[in-house]
């Protein structure tokens, strides 16, 4: 297993904990450190996971309106919590992570759906992030540099 896929595995299960806890930015370093022992992170992979972490959190408002407005006949308070938090990493390494092609970021959303939730959970993240892939107005295929 690549070791982003992994990376982001952590993340993913970071975020998720996150949303269904509520927890306030304050106590961010202990859940942090909190991670860091239980997925047994070195050193050199933290700061990856921090980015990922903090600017998804820090971003969600956004996020979240750029989902809101993918989703038809659907509202976002219905999306399994799971999906919800692949959907939010994705649209974060979009916009924010321009060293990482779109299409890794679909890929590993994808995979990891299908990990954590279910093959219609990674067919449903595909179909949203076929809507905003398009309107990022760089190549899908390439890191900008």
């Amino acid at each position: 297993m690549p070791k982003r896929r992994q990376l982001r595995e952590a993340v993913i299960q970071f975020l998720y904990f996150w949303e269904i806890n509520k927890l306030p930015m304050s106590e961010m370093d202990h859940s942090l450190e909190t991670i860091w022992e239980a997925f047994e992170l070195p050193i050199d992979d933290r700061e990856f996971c921090k980015q990922l972490i903090i600017g998804t959190l820090q971003n969600l408002d956004k996020i979240d309106k750029i989902i809101d407005e993918r989703l038809e006949n659907w509202d976002r308070s219905r999306l399994h919590k799971v999906d919800l938090t692949i959907l939010r990493l994705a649209i974060y390494e979009f916009y924010n992570r321009p060293d990482i092609p779109p299409v890794v970021t679909m890929n590993e959303a994808i995979d990891l759906a299908k990990s954590f939730s279910n093959e219609e959970s990674g067919k449903f993240i595909n179909g949203i992030l076929d809507k905003i892939a398009p309107t990022l107005g760089r190549s899908l295929r390439e890191p900008v540099k």
